[in-house]
C-alpha cells in the first residue's frame, strides 16, 4: 500500500512536531511504503534537516508555509471573473462567523453555509491548478476588496463590520497564508510509481488538521484518495489558544496573536472553524489521540461515526528497567517532570509541597525540566527565587539536610542522566498542570510503575483510569493532602504504581499504535474505489502498490507442494477461511 503521509511544522524535519510519533509509525510499517509531503514552518527548521528516513519512505515533497515567492501568473478576464467568485463566497461565509458551534451541523442552515464554504474552497483550488497558482490573485487588490465588501455586507458579524482598512489588509494577509497550500504542485494526475503527485496514492494520512490536511482534502476531491486525519492536539484548539496569547514562536503568521485586531481575530478564528468542519466532513477517518480531542472534534462537526480513539504509542523499553526492579526511591521524594511554563503550574505545587513539609519534615520535592522559550525560563526562574523564599536552607533542627528541600534540574544533567533514572527517583510522581493535553509525563510514570497524583485537566483522568490520584487545579492543600496521604502509605503506593504500569502496557506503547493504524489503513483502503490514475505494468488499474498476499508470512510455494504431496490433486492452497483478510477478498473481488 503507498500512504501519503501528510504533515506540517513535522516529520521529517528534526526539530519538527509530533516527529517522535510519525517515525515510529512509518518504521513500524515496513511493510507499506510512503510518501512524504511536508510543509515547514520557518526557516530555521529547513536548516536543521531531517531525521534519517527508513527505506520505506519512497518520497519526499516540501513546500514552505512561511514564505510564498510570486508565482508570475497573470489571470485573464475569465480567470479573474472566476476568483472573484469563489472568493466573495468564501469571504462572505467567514463573515457570517465560523466558531465551533456554528460549524458544527445544527440544521440545514449550517449544512448550506458548510457547502457553501467548500465550493469556494474547492473552486479557488481547481483555479489554482488550471492557472498555476493563487498567490498573484489572493495578495491582490481584488482580494482586499471583496473582503471589505463582505464586511460591509448586510447580516455581517458585527465585528467584521467594524473592520478597518488595516484590519482588511492583515486578514488578507493572513488568508494568502492559510491558503498556500491551494498553489502547490502536488495535485497532478500521474500515477503509477513514477508518479510524484497525490494521484498515486492508496490513502492520504494527514498528522494534524489545518494546513496538514488541505493537501489531502484536494487529493480527495481532484483524485478520490480516502482521507485519514490524526490529531494528538486538536489544530482548531491550538489556534484559539495562540490567538490569545503571544505571537506565535514560529514566524509564520498562520495564526493572530492577541495583539492583531478583534476584526482580524474573529475572520481567522471563522476560516480555522469552517475548515476544520470541512476535514472531518471529508475524512473517511478520524483518530483523536484522546478523549479530550474527541470532544473536541465533535463539538466541532466531526461524525461520532467516523471517531476512533488511537492512543499515542510510548516506548515502554526505555523505562523496562525501572517498572521490573524493585522499588527502592527514596519514599520521602516527591518528582515532577516536564516542560517549565505558566500553564504546569508549578506555583501552587511550591505552596503544596510547603505544607507537605509541615506534615513531614523528610520530604523532598524534585522539579525536572527545562523553561520553555523565553517566557518559560523567566518562569523558572520566578519559581526558582519562591522555593528559596518558601524553604530556607535548613541547617538546624532534628531533620536537618543542609540544603533547600527542593532542586531544580534537567535530563541529562549528573543528578538525573535519564529519564528513567529521574522517575526511578522519586515515590510518587506529581503533575500540577492548569492545562493539558495528552500527559506524556504521567505515561511515562507510569510504564516506571510509579503512584501519581494530577490535576483533572486535559486527559489525565482517561489516561491514569483508575490507577492514580486526581485533585482540582489550582487547589494547593488538596495537592499537598492527596501528597502527603500517598508518602504516608508505601503499600498503596506500590498497588497503584503496579496498576498503572499494566495499564500503560496495554494500551499506551508503540506497538498497540502501530497496529491499530495497521488496520485503519486497510480498513479503508478496502472500502475505496479502484483507483483510475494507479496502473499496473499491464495498463490495468490496481488497487494496492504491492498485492496483499504477498505480505502474509510464510512460503506460499513450500506450502502448495507440501500439500500437493500429502493430498494427491492439486488444488489452491492459502491460509484457512476463517483468517482471510477482509482486505484481501476485496483486492480480489477488485
Amino acid at each position: 500500500m503507498r500512504i501519503g503521509l501528510l504533515t506540517e511544522g513535522g516529520y521529517p524535519y528534526v526539530s519538527g512536531d509530533a516527529g517522535v510519533w510519525c517515525d515510529r509509525l512509518v518504521r513500524g510499517l515496513g511493510q507499506h511504503r510512503f510518501d512524504v509531503y511536508a510543509l515547514s514552518r520557518a526557516e530555521h527548521q529547513e536548516e536543521a534537516g531531517w531525521v534519517a528516513l527508513p527505506p520505506q519512505v519512497g518520497r519526499v515533497r516540501t513546500a514552505p508555509l512561511w514564505r510564498a515567492e510570486e508565482d508570475g501568473v497573470a489571470y485573464g478576464r475569465r480567470a479573474r471573473r472566476r476568483f472573484a467568485e469563489c472568493y466573495e463566497e468564501l469571504a462572505a461565509v467567514l463573515c457570517e462567523g465560523g466558531s465551533p458551534e456554528a460549524t458544527a451541523p445544527a440544521g440545514v442552515g449550517a449544512t448550506a453555509q458548510a457547502d457553501r464554504f467548500a465550493n469556494a474552497l474547492y473552486g479557488l483550488a481547481e483555479l489554482a491548478r488550471d492557472e498555476g497558482g493563487l498567490v498573484g490573485a489572493l495578495r491582490s487588490e481584488g482580494a482586499v476588496r471583496a473582503l471589505e465588501g463582505a464586511c460591509r455586507a448586510p447580516g455581517a458579524l458585527r465585528t467584521a463590520r467594524e473592520a478597518r482598512v488595516p484590519d482588511l489588509l492583515a486578514a488578507a494577509a493572513h488568508l494568502e497564508r492559510a491558503l498556500r497550500p491551494l498553489s502547490l504542485d502536488w495535485y497532478d494526475d500521474q500515477g503509477g510509481d513514477e508518479g510524484e503527485g497525490l494521484a498515486s496514492v492508496d490513502l492520504c494520512h494527514a498528522t494534524s488538521g489545518g494546513a496538514a490536511a488541505l493537501p489531502g482534502l484536494l487529493a480527495r476531491h481532484f483524485f478520490a484518495v480516502p482521507l485519514l486525519v490524526t490529531e494528538y492536539g486538536v489544530r482548531l484548539r491550538t489556534h484559539y489558544l495562540s490567538a490569545g496569547g503571544p505571537p506565535s514562536p514560529t514566524g509564520d503568521g498562520s495564526m493572530p496573536s492577541a495583539e492583531a485586531a478583534p476584526a482580524v481575530r474573529a475572520l481567522l478564528a471563522a476560516f480555522h472553524g469552517r475548515l476544520a468542519a470541512e476535514v472531518y466532513r471529508q475524512a473517511a477517518c478520524v483518530t483523536p489521540g484522546n478523549a479530550h480531542a474527541r470532544r473536541w472534534q465533535e463539538r466541532c462537526g466531526a461524525d461520532r461515526a467516523k471517531l476512533r480513539t488511537v492512543y499515542p504509542g510510548m516506548e515502554a523499553s526505555r523505562f523496562a528497567e525501572v517498572g521490573d526492579a524493585p522499588d527502592t526511591a527514596d519514599p520521602y521524594t516527591l518528582v515532577w517532570v516536564g516542560r517549565v511554563e505558566p500553564a504546569k503550574d508549578l506555583v501552587s505545587l511550591l505552596h503544596a509541597f510547603a505544607e507537605v513539609r509541615k506534615e513531614e519534615p523528610r520530604a523532598r520535592l524534585r522539579i525536572v525540566g527545562a523553561g520553555a522559550g523565553a517566557e518559560g525560563r523567566a518562569y523558572l526562574g520566578h519559581c526558582r527565587m519562591l522555593a528559596a523564599q518558601l524553604f530556607p536552607d535548613e541547617a538546624d533542627g532534628p531533620h536537618c539536610v543542609g540544603d533547600n528541600p527542593v532542586s531544580f534540574a534537567e535530563v541529562g544533567d549528573p543528578e538525573a542522566p535519564t529519564l528513567a533514572d529521574v522517575y526511578a527517583a522519586g515515590a510518587v510522581v506529581v503533575l500540577s498542570s492548569v492545562v493539558e493535553g495528552f500527559p506524556v509525563g504521567l505515561v511515562e510514570a507510569m510504564f516506571c510503575g510509579r503512584a501519581t497524583v494530577s490535576t483533572d485537566v486535559g486527559a489525565v483522568v482517561e489516561v491514569i483510569g483508575g490507577t492514580g490520584l486526581v485533585v482540582p487545579p489550582r487547589n494547593p492543600r488538596a495537592l499537598a493532602e492527596t501528597c502527603g496521604a500517598l508518602l504516608r502509605d508505601p503499600e498503596r503506593r506500590a498497588r497503584l504504581g503496579a496498576a498503572a504500569r499494566a495499564r500503560a502496557l496495554e494500551l499506551f506503547t508503540v506497538e498497540q499504535n502501530v497496529a491499530a493504524f495497521h488496520g485503519i489503513y486497510l480498513e479503508l483502503v478496502s472500502r475505496a474505489p479502484v483507483s483510475p490514475y494507479v496502473f499496473d505494468d499491464d495498463g490495468e488499474p490496481r488497487p494496492f502498490a504491492v498485492p496483499a498476499e504477498a505480505r502474509l508470512p510464510g512460503l506460499w510455494i513450500d506450502l502448495a507442494a507440501r500439500g500437493a504431496a500429502r493430498q494427491g490433486p492439486p488444488r489452491t492452497v492459502g491460509p484457512p477461511a476463517r483468517e482471510a483478510s477482509p482486505v484481501a477478498a476485496t483486492e480480489g473481488a477488485r
